[in-house]
């Protein structure tokens, strides 16, 4: 295997990585979450060195402040919006069922 072979592999990977991580933050932000913080808990720790500590503390997940700009829905009065017309006065489409 040829060095360049191995750095293409090596690129490659990263990318896929990457995106496997940037879907899976934006399919299960929840989940992601948690693992940041307890992987923040776990650099924290006072016995780690002082880079890492400081790695832990920017790594921490932010928190939901309870304004409607953080997308928390805990109120549940961040819902959809409705859609926005395109023309005033525009009529939107109504879908009915097949009468048999």
């Amino acid at each position: 295997m040829t060095t360049n072979l191995l750095l293409q592999y090596i690129v490659i990977g990263l990318v896929v990585v990457v995106s496997a991580l940037y879907a899976l933050r934006k399919l299960a932000p929840q989940l992601t979450s948690r693992w940041l913080a307890a992987a923040s808990i776990l650099l924290s720790r006072p016995e780690h060195s002082a880079w890492l500590r400081s790695l832990g503390r920017r790594m921490q997940p932010k928190q939901a402040t309870g304004s409607c700009s953080d997308g928390c829905d805990t109120c549940g009065s961040c819902g959809p919006k409705p859609p926005a017309t395109a023309r005033p006065g525009a009529v939107p489409l109504e879908f009915r069922s097949r009468q048999r």
